[in-house]
This record gives C-alpha cells, sequence and structure tokens, in this order.
C-alpha cells in the first residue's frame, strides 16, 4: 500500500465513495485504507481519486510502503478479474513518464 490516511482526516467521508477498489472504510476515528485493496487508482485513473477529492490533503503516500505500478496493476486485476485493463491502462506512473 502507498496511501494511507493520516491523523489530520476530519471524518468526512468524501474519499470512501471515490475508491474504485472499496478499499476505504470508516475506521474508529478516521477513514482508513485496506492495503490489500489499494491500487493507487491504477487501471482507472492517472491520480489518486481519494487525494483528489480529500479537503484537508490527508491520503498521502506512505514512504514505507511503496509498490511499483506493475504490482499496483495486478492487484486491480486480482480485485476486479471480469475488468479488461488492457495495455495501456489510466496510471500516475505513465502521466509522470510524461
Amino acid at each position: 500500500m502507498a496511501t494511507h490516511i493520516t491523523d489530520e482526516c476530519i471524518n468526512c467521508g468524501a474519499c470512501e465513495p471515490e475508491c474504485p477498489n472499496e478499499a476505504i472504510s470508516e475506521g474508529d476515528e478516521i477513514y482508513v485504507i485496506d492495503p490489500k485493496l489499494c491500487t493507487e487508482c491504477v487501471g482507472f485513473h492517472d491520480y489518486e481519486a481519494c487525494q483528489a477529492v480529500c479537503p484537508v490533503e490527508c491520503c498521502v503516500p506512505d514512504p514505507n510502503h511503496r509498490e511499483e505500478e506493475s504490482t499496483l496493476i495486478a492487484r486491480a486485476r486480482e480485485i476486479h478479474p471480469g475488468k479488461d485493463f488492457g495495455a495501456n491502462f489510466p496510471s500516475r506512473f505513465k502521466k509522470a513518464d510524461g
């Protein structure tokens, strides 16, 4: 998992419906991201949707859990076996290569 929600979360819930993998849920005090479901939106967007909608910018990369694009798209394919991602799937990694 390369994205996590920090303690600055205001528990607004804006991020939860944006996640294409349903990886975000309400925790005891703040929203949390399930690392087994997070793909950093690889395969769906060229940006992380939770970051894009967070009003306090608390959905951030976790420097202790970096993952490569290949790992993230493999996870997306496993979570969504019926979806055809093709070879040209959306990814912020490709956007960065620019």
